[in-house]
């Protein structure tokens, strides 16, 4: 009798203890990031950099400084997992959704986490293992689960994709506005949000097939009527900076190319230096009260 009522003790202080871990409190960043692999890979302490400190790099005026204040504390949350897109962070099932939300089989990791949501010094974390990272539940996407109520609350989030939708987005614009139009039914009506493109790659061949694709999605913005502010990744000037330079990128011990796709951090430093006015106008566009999504 003594081992039986010592063992549901037992469970009842696992039940207790498990509970607490569930509902652990959870406090949600003021500015919000999310991305794929090139955030992992090289841009994710760029972004971090560039929005922990938006005064210094965007010179607000004494209207924009007051709209900062809106911002609250503006604590910043960089995300990136894997190869995802808008297709993968707003599907509800399927393989889309598997992107983000299954277990990496080799590694147990599949996202690159900077700021407020990873204060551990390890970038590398699996979506669905942590208080930060439950984004993951049937018959809901991972977006939807993100910024669902009493969880992720940003005053501005950013969403930067392009690579892995490329060739989707390039050869149908069908398709670009269907991704946009399920973005706009997800994202909470009001907040204030960006939309970046990632940086070009090494490859003139890419950056065309990236390039088409940015056109498509910029149209699918004006006619869904997603009124988030568009930031394009792709211009002359990153395009002239990263394509063909080999020391934005990742080399072999050859000193040759071995990563096409994701530039490194020294390009993504320089990335930000030359998309600074565009981002910063982004930000003081969104915050301005005056502007509301529709």
């Amino acid at each position: 009798m003594k081992v039986l009522k010592k063992l549901a003790m037992s469970l009842c202080v696992s039940v207790v203890v498990a509970t607490s871990a569930q509902t652990q409190e959870f406090t949600s960043p003021e500015i919000l990031i999310i991305g794929d692999s090139q955030i992992s890979f090289g841009s994710g302490p760029a972004f971090l950099e560039f929005f922990s400190d938006i005064k210094s790099h965007c010179h607000p005026n004494a209207r924009q400084k007051q709209n900062l204040k809106h911002l609250g504390e503006m604590r910043v949350g960089v995300i990136g997992v894997r190869s995802s897109s808008i297709d993968s962070w707003t599907a509800r099932s399927g393989r889309a959704k598997d992107t983000i939300c299954k277990v990496d089989p080799k590694w147990n990791v599949n996202a690159g986490t900077y700021g407020f949501v990873n204060q551990t010094g390890n970038k590398y974390v699996q979506i669905g293992k942590g208080k930060e990272y439950q984004f993951c539940a049937p018959g809901s996407s991972p977006l939807e689960e993100m910024l669902r109520d009493g969880y992720y609350d940003p005053k501005l989030i950013l969403m930067s994709f392009l690579g892995n939708s490329a060739k989707r987005w390039a050869n149908s614009p069908e398709a670009a506005i269907k991704d946009v139009k399920r973005l706009k039914s997800q994202l909470p009506r009001n907040m204030p949000c960006i939309f970046m493109t990632t940086a070009p790659a090494y490859k003139k061949e890419i950056v065309d097939l990236r390039l088409r694709a940015q056109q498509n999605l910029m149209t699918a913005f004006k006619e869904t009527g997603l009124q988030c502010t568009f930031v394009p990744g792709a211009t002359p000037e990153t395009v002239a900076a990263n394509q063909g330079n080999k020391h934005y990128f990742r080399l072999n011990k050859n000193g040759m190319v071995k990563d096409p796709y994701h530039p490194n951090e020294a390009a993504a430093k320089n990335f930000f230096a030359l998309e600074m006015n565009r981002i910063c106008d982004a930000i003081f566009e969104q915050i301005e009260p005056t502007n509301k999504q529709s």
